[in-house]
């Protein structure tokens, strides 16, 4: 998978339905163990709750794992409904886990279902979205008499300085989409940036500049 929409930041949101509470935590997950992590220690905070009820969708190794959980409310009215959402939405990278407290007035399947899933709506409605698309990670060396024109070479080339480690020249790591790695190394090579050396470390899913 080239990109992706994911959130930014970790959101909740609340409403009542005929006295059940229900609490949505909409969180930004890198891997499934993040996600399976994250689902214990909500389940602990919300220890004295009926229900935790989850769904997901991370990619890993290129590929988008799905897992959803109706944690004991009737099959099919809140885990299933929950994924469905993410993915008509086309969301990747995020974890939703949905809290209800049981207010004594049963809801009936239809009404669970609009209940999840309008608790998932809030929290994404609620969230900033970004793009994340699959990026280059570089570290460049450079004189400090070059280090000024580097850093506005780099904002007009939408490159993000991630780290910068001052030694006897300065060492940057720095992120980019694959595309612009290319007129880098190439910048670099004839002498349009005074680099003294560029290595390749890894490629990362980045937010990708709009």
């Amino acid at each position: 998978m080239d990109e992706f929409i994911t959130i930014e930041n970790n959101v909740i949101s609340e409403f009542t339905e005929k006295k059940s509470k229900f609490i949505g935590n909409l969180f930004y997950v890198e891997s499934t163990k993040e996600a399976e992590e994250i689902i214990k220690k909500t389940k602990k905070k919300y220890f004295d709750a009926k229900h935790n009820c989850i769904a997901y969708r991370v990619i890993e190794d290129g590929k988008i794992v799905e897992r959803f959980s109706d944690d004991g409310e009737p099959s099919g009215t809140a885990g299933l409904p929950m994924l469905n959402i993410l993915q008509k939405n086309n969301l990747v990278n995020v974890l939703i886990i949905v809290t209800r407290y049981f207010g004594g007035i049963l809801l009936g399947t239809g009404g669970l279902v609009r209940a999840y899933q309008n608790s998932l709506m809030l929290s994404i409605e609620k969230s900033k979205k970004l793009i994340k698309c699959l990026g280059e990670y570089l570290e460049v060396t450079l004189n400090y008499s070059d280090f000024d024109s580097f850093k506005y070479y780099c904002r007009n080339n939408k490159i993000n300085i991630v780290e910068i480690n001052y030694k006897e020249n300065i060492v940057c790591k720095i992120e980019l989409e694959e595309d612009r790695k290319t007129k880098l190394i190439d910048d670099f090579e004839t002498k349009n940036i005074n680099l003294t050396n560029v290595k390749e470390l890894y490629k990362k899913y980045i937010t990708k500049s709009i």
